[in-house]
């Protein structure tokens, strides 16, 4: 049996898939489950029909995007039984990226997520508040640049309702986040933060958060699990410095989360805890806990 001709074409539109999925549902491993079935689905169609299609990565786009609108819609009910909070999985800089896999596997290099602003936490998080259809009409529009037209293929509303969603969500991003400092900035109020809470000086902790902070900690039901976001700069710094016995076998590193500054805790040189950042001005205002070890595996 021979190849499709347009073989190539098709698969190189995994990558821009994943990030589409990665971004839609918060979750690489998601994001990789809905690429497999999107490609199962074109390779389920027959020759005539595959050569029927004038753009086969429209179609690919179209049925990938309809598969994380139906998961969105189901994912609020799994995550109202979920232990803890729900955080989205943090990525590493792609040239930290590990690719070895569970399975002994490689991590293929298409599922490799661009990093920019729209997959900070901080981005990811105001997307987990919104409504499925507003988060895919936000994301396919204005993140990927699709027409309105195409949005509403996928959405499955008329094309004045998709700018609708759409508009709604730039509200929700405008009214829940103040602008992000310089990068250069928030390295170094991370690393401030790093060393604060090395040497447990509740004081600089303090100093460096903004007085309404909020911790998010997501592990997943791990035991100690903290199971309700701390408010409050010094509920904060009391909080991390109440951590010293646990801490002391951990090594804190500076590392790129999400394309933003952040940490990484390990434990025998494996990351055992990664945070995520939100720095506006010279405070960080958020703080984004992940230890669940299904969300993890990019980072050992």
């Amino acid at each position: 049996m021979t190849d499709h001709p347009e073989l190539g074409a098709i698969m190189n539109e995994r990558r821009r898939l994943i990030n589409l999925a990665y971004r839609l549902l918060g979750s690489l491993a998601d994001a990789e489950d809905v690429v497999q079935e999107t490609y199962t689905r074109w390779y389920g169609l027959s020759r005539e029909q595959q050569e029927a299609i004038v753009s086969p990565g429209a179609w690919l786009t179209t049925v990938a995007g309809r598969i994380c609108l139906n998961l969105l819609s189901s994912a609020r009910a799994r995550r109202e039984t979920y232990v803890g909070e729900w955080v989205p999985e943090p990525l590493p800089d792609p040239r930290e990226w590990l690719t070895g896999r569970p399975d002994g596997g490689t991590l293929d290099p298409a599922d490799r997520v661009t990093l920019d602003e729209s997959v900070s936490m901080a981005f990811l998080v105001v997307l987990e508040e919104m409504t499925p259809a507003e988060r895919v009409a936000f994301v396919l529009h204005d993140v990927f640049r699709y027409s309105f037209a195409e949005v509403a293929g996928v959405v499955g509303r008329s094309t004045a309702a998709c700018r609708q969603l759409a508009s709604s969500a730039r509200r929700r991003l405008r009214a829940a986040h103040p602008p992000a400092a310089p990068a250069a900035r928030q390295a170094r109020v991370v690393g401030d933060f790093k060393r604060a809470w090395e040497t447990m000086d509740i004081e600089a902790l303090v100093g460096l958060l903004d007085p309404a902070a909020t911790v998010v900690a997501d592990s997943g039901g791990l035991a100690s699990a903290v199971l309700r976001p701390i408010q409050g700069a010094e509920n904060i710094a009391r909080s991390l410095t109440a951590l010293s016995g646990r801490l002391r076998d951990l090594t804190f590193l500076e590392s790129t989360v999400n394309g933003r500054p952040g940490l990484i805790a390990q434990e025998a040189g494996v990351t055992v805890s990664v945070y995520a950042f939100e720095v506006s001005g010279d405070r960080i205002t958020h703080i984004w806990s992940i230890r669940n070890p299904g969300k993890l595996r990019a980072w050992r």
